[in-house]
């Protein structure tokens, strides 16, 4: 299952920087004049997850397969973006492509960096940057509120959607995201989300790009930027670009080293990671063999056949049982072999939700 995080953000407040440092790939430019980034660049980065390193001392296996997130570096908004200023709507359609939007949102001071609107104010920035979002949602909802208009006519049914439709264009017209109405629950809001795909009902985290200082203790722009995301219900990250890209030459006891001296417990790509995971209701389930042990990536609460989905669809179609390991067992007990012995196997059915780390083999038909 694929996870596209699409970064935005004004020019010139570290986005570039940061997608370089958290994809560990030096290929979108980083310079400091706007437009720097023309085509949306696009990465699949790896997730790391600690439980596949202890299950390897375990089974030895010939290979470590990780779960894959997908970012993607969508060039620098600028006001007007929605009416065609700066590279206008092309970039507006390439985050329509990802499910999880994160905002990089410069807060620090340096005179050496040229801010495109000439001051650092955060929640200026994100404001323009949601304000173009709404503007965009506002222009397919009324497109789409016009066709209504003409199907109500013969169709009921129509009728119920183009009343919340009006509702919803009024909302935008305040200045609200799509994702914060009150109706979002509704069938005829989900009929017109698979429609339309608005912008502003996407899941939003922000990234707040302090400098080291700010890592340690939150300054005003973060102070007031983790005020804004609460009242939103948004998850923040506070990181530092450059940390990130100091991080990208280091080996893993090094980063950790590096880390711990700044204060830090985790770094932006696993704090992105992670909180992506929780917003978007994901999840990890293993499987450990010689072969490979292999990190899946499935929705909380699926069942057992549709993690099995995640492997080959024919798992699914065929599924007979799965053979199931609690992660923390077969860490305890030293491997399968000894967890079976402890009787810490369990054969689990169709009706069985698979919990986060659970180590499962599946039986299946042909």
């Amino acid at each position: 299952m694929g996870l596209a995080i699409g970064l935005v953000g004004l020019p010139n407040v570290g986005k570039s920087t940061t997608f370089n440092a958290l994809t560990k790939a030096q290929n979108a430019e980083a310079a400091n004049y706007p437009f720097c980034t023309i085509e949306p660049n696009k990465a699949v980065v790896p997730v790391p997850d600690k439980r596949l390193h202890e299950l390897a001392k375990i089974v030895n296996p010939e290979r470590i397969q990780y779960s894959t997130l997908d970012f993607v570096d969508i060039a620098g908004l600028v006001k007007g973006a929605s009416q065609g200023e700066g590279l206008g709507n092309k970039f507006l359609s390439n985050i329509r492509e990802t499910e999880v939007i994160l905002q990089i949102v410069r807060c620090f001071k340096d005179e050496n960096i040229v801010h495109n609107e000439g001051s650092i104010d955060p929640l200026r920035d994100v404001e323009i940057i949601e304000g173009e979002l709404i503007l965009a949602d506002i222009e397919v909802l009324s497109n789409r509120i016009d066709r209504l208009r003409k199907q109500a006519k013969a169709d009921k049914s129509a009728k119920v959607v183009l009343e919340m439709a009006e509702e919803l264009l009024e909302f935008l017209g305040e200045g609200n995201l799509a994702r914060n109405f009150d109706k979002a629950d509704s069938d005829e809001y989900k009929q017109l989300v698979n429609e339309v795909r608005f912008l502003t009902d996407k899941e939003i985290m922000y990234g707040a790009n302090t400098d080291e200082d700010g890592l340690l203790q939150d300054n005003e722009y973060v102070t007031a930027l983790k005020e804004h995301a609460q009242k939103n219900n948004c998850e923040i990250i506070k990181l530092c670009a450059k940390v990130e890209e100091e991080l990208i030459g280091l080996e893993d006891d090094e980063a950790k080293e590096f880390l711990e001296e700044l204060g830090v417990e985790e770094s932006g790509l696993e704090q992105i990671i992670h909180k992506g995971f929780n917003k978007l209701g994901l999840m990890s389930y293993f499987t450990a063999g010689v072969k490979e042990v292999r990190s899946w990536t499935i929705r909380q609460n699926s069942t057992a056949p549709k993690a099995a989905a995640a492997i080959h669809n024919d798992f699914e179609k065929g599924f007979i049982r799965a053979e199931v390991i609690s992660y923390e067992d077969f860490v305890s007990c030293g491997g399968e072999a000894k967890a079976k012995e402890a009787g810490k196997m369990r054969l689990e059915g169709k009706e069985y939700i698979v919990q986060d780390g659970d180590i499962m083999h599946f039986r299946f038909n042909v």
